[in-house]
């Protein structure tokens, strides 16, 4: 993931509804939130880590659901396998942080480290899935998997989900449900800020 600047540059690029766009601009948008929790304090920084919390959430959830099947065909397993590992993995830091006083030297240290491999992982996604779906898929099936991936998010889960985390399979069976009790969660703790 290069910059925040260097993904919206290379979103403008797409057409509107293009999956890769859409997902282009999230990654500035997580490289944006990451900047924003690293450099407030109190409830801001809380806030700004709860909207990269569910981003985060529901942006590896829609891809394992919507990319990464097709990632599967045009770039291969290994290179949909690999994603998807890394973003079980992320899941478990994701999980481990949201547990943490964010106003703590440990959040920063380990929020740090979760940078790191966010940005890898993007970085893979952009040079190994993203041009190999623009390459095999055309303008008509990206727009289509644009709005199934807006459809998915708008009912992905806002809080990680170790256990489904990196299963397609496990996304689609438990995500609704999952998705259910976090919204209803967030929509009850929205009042306690």
């Amino acid at each position: 993931m290069g910059s925040a600047a260097e993904d919206r540059a290379k979103a403008a690029g797409l057409p509107e509804g293009d999956v890769i766009r859409i997902l282009l601009e999230q990654h500035a948008r997580i490289h944006d939130l990451f900047d924003e929790v690293a450099s407030t304090k109190g409830d801001h920084k809380a806030m700004a880590f709860d909207e990269l919390r569910a981003l985060l959430a529901v942006h590896e959830t829609a891809e394992e659901m919507v990319l990464r099947p097709v990632s599967k065909s045009v770039a291969g397993d290994e290179v949909a396998e690999a994603r998807n590992h890394e973003e079980a993995e992320a899941n478990k830091v994701l999980a481990q942080l949201e547990k943490m006083d964010v106003s703590g030297s440990d959040f920063d240290l380990q929020l740090r480290e979760f940078r790191t491999s966010v940005d890898q992982h993007a970085e893979s996604e952009e040079k190994e899935e993203f041009p190999a779906v623009i390459s095999r898929c055309d303008l008509q099936q990206r727009r289509t998997m644009g709005d199934r991936l807006r459809k998915v998010e708008s009912l992905a889960p806002t809080h990680p989900h170790p256990a489904t985390a990196g299963s397609t399979a496990a996304q689609w069976a438990v995500g609704p449900f999952a998705s259910l009790i976090d919204r209803t969660r967030d929509a009850l703790s929205s009042g306690d800020r």
